[in-house]
C-alpha cells in the first residue's frame, strides 16, 4: 500500500485473519499496541449486526430483511486502550458482543453479501489513512488486498475450542468443552464454504500456526516480520 508522509509505520495497514480459536483478535490487539497503531476488530462488527437483527427479531436467513437493516446501520468504532468500544446508531454495546447467541447469529448474519458489502466499505474507510491492525476473517483478501503485511493464523482445532470454552466460561456460559468444539467445526465449514469472501488466506500471507505458541511468542514473530519487511524496503 502507497505510503506518503510522517512515520511509515504510522501509515502501515496489517491484515491478520485465521478461523475462530487461532488468536487473531489477542495477537492484532497486542501487534497494534507494540507498533502505536489502532486495532480494529471486524468480527464485532458482525457481531453488532447480529446483535441488532436479534433485537429486531428478523429471521437470521432473510437477506433482504438483513440487506434493509446493514442499510440503515451506522457502526462506529472508537479506539481505545487496552481495548475499543463499539456503537450502534450510536449506542455502545461493546459488552452485549461476546455472548454465545450473538456469536452464532453473527456467523449467519456474516454470509448476507449485502451486510458484507457494508461493512467492508466501512472498514475501508476507518482504515483510510492507515496506522491500523484490522483482524477478521476476509482482510488480507477481500478488504486490504494490498496491505502491507498480511498474516494467517491457524491452530488444531481441539486447541481452538479449548481457547473458545474457556473464553465462553469467562463469560458465565456454562458449556461442554465437546459441544464447543462442534461449533467450532460447523463455524469452520460455513466460514470456509460460503460463497462471498471466503475464509481462506491470501496468497501473500505469513501463516503463524498458534497451537503450540504463547501470545509473547506469535508477536516476537509477527514483529520480526515486520521489521523484516521494513529493513528490505527501506535498507
Amino acid at each position: 500500500m502507497e505510503q506518503s508522509g510522517g512515520n511509515p509505520r504510522h501509515r502501515l495497514v496489517i491484515a491478520i485473519d485465521g478461523p475462530v480459536g487461532a488468536g487473531k483478535s489477542t495477537m492484532a490487539r497486542r501487534l497494534a499496541a507494540a507498533l502505536c497503531l489502532v486495532h480494529i476488530d471486524s468480527g464485532a462488527m458482525y457481531r453488532a449486526m447480529a446483535w441488532k437483527a436479534l433485537r429486531a427479531g428478523l429471521a437470521l436467513t432473510d437477506q433482504a430483511a438483513l440487506a434493509a437493516l446493514a442499510a440503515s446501520t451506522e457502526i462506529r468504532v472508537i479506539p481505545g486502550h487496552p481495548a475499543f468500544r463499539l456503537l450502534v446508531d450510536g449506542t455502545d454495546v461493546t459488552g452485549e458482543l461476546r455472548t454465545p447467541a450473538v456469536d452464532q447469529a453473527a456467523s449467519l448474519v456474516s454470509t448476507c453479501p449485502a451486510v458484507r458489502e457494508r461493512l467492508v466499505a466501512l472498514q475501508r474507510e476507518m482504515a483510510r489513512e492507515g496506522g491500523v491492525v484490522m483482524d477478521g476473517r476476509d482482510i488480507g483478501t477481500v478488504v486490504f488486498p494490498r496491505a502491507d503485511h498480511k498474516f494467517f493464523l491457524e491452530a488444531d482445532l481441539e486447541v481452538r475450542a479449548a481457547r473458545r470454552w474457556e473464553e465462553l466460561r469467562s463469560a458465565g456460559a456454562g458449556l461442554e468443552v465437546g459441544a464447543v468444539q462442534a461449533e467450532v467445526a460447523r463455524r469452520d465449514a460455513r466460514d470456509s464454504g460460503r460463497e462471498v469472501s471466503p475464509l481462506r488466506p491470501a496468497e501473500d500471507a505469513v501463516r503463524l500456526d498458534t497451537s503450540r505458541l504463547c501470545p509473547d511468542e506469535v508477536l516476537a514473530a509477527m514483529l520480526a516480520e515486520v521489521a523484516r519487511v521494513a529493513e528490505t524496503t527501506n535498507p
